[in-house]
């Protein structure tokens, strides 16, 4: 998925949840319930419906926090364990949370799947004020991954758009050299480096060279080379 992606510095949509069930009671119900609470909700009626939408929609899927509330048993089809496997290999599980519905008997498969990387399970019949509160719970956790991913690919732009000298100077800040020993390291006066370090600094969004090292390994961005 590689299409649809909003800029790094573009806010993020509402929040969706998107209900995976092949009985149109349920999807009907709890997309009632999501209403009420003022909660988008998107009803697909089976797995490979759901997987037609993320084929279409591509990463744009990503622009929003997201969460998944997945049927475990969908007779006729693709199971909601199976759907759960292929959103675990195309890595989508934390910014798109899977929440399983289960019977009784689906009880120790949810918790193995959660051992997977699930976010958590209802079992029906379900109290409608802990679902709600286990999909809000999903869909924080959801922003928090997209908001964390953003933020490292702002971070990794910023680095492209410096200079190779600035690039320069960043290094020799990041190891914490004063001034003086930076301009006799690259051969340039003391003021050059000031204006340098300016520079780093307002395309980077940071005061000092301890934040600027800070959101650099926060954020998993390179050091420049």
């Amino acid at each position: 998925m590689s299409h649809g992606v909003l800029p790094a510095t573009a806010p993020l949509g509402l929040p969706v949840v998107h209900l995976v069930d092949d009985e149109a009671v349920v999807r009907n119900a709890i997309a009632w319930l999501l209403r009420t609470r003022r909660l988008l909700a998107e009803p697909h009626e089976s797995a490979e419906a759901f997987e037609a939408m993320l084929a279409a929609r591509g990463d744009a899927i990503l622009n929003a926090p997201t969460c998944v509330l997945l049927d475990m048993r969908m007779p006729g089809g693709m199971s909601g364990l199976q759907l759960f496997e292929r959103l675990i290999e195309q890595r989508l599980l934390a910014a798109m949370p899977v929440i399983f519905l289960t019977g009784h008997g689906d009880v120790a498969t949810a918790v193995a799947a959660i051992q997977q990387g699930a976010f958590d399970f209802v079992e029906k019949p379900f109290s409608d004020n802990s679902l709600v509160d286990r999909i809000e719970r999903a869909l924080a956790a959801s922003r928090s991954t997209l908001e964390a991913r953003r933020a490292g690919a702002l971070m990794r732009q910023r680095l492209t758009e410096l200079t190779e000298r600035e690039r320069e100077v960043m290094m020799l800040v990041i190891d914490g050299r004063p001034n003086k020993l930076i301009a006799h390291a690259l051969d340039i006066s003391v003021r050059t480096v000031e204006v340098h370090r300016a520079r780093v600094f307002e395309k980077m969004g940071v005061k000092s060279a301890v934040e600027l090292a800070n959101v650099l390994r926060e954020h998993g961005a390179q050091r420049p080379s």
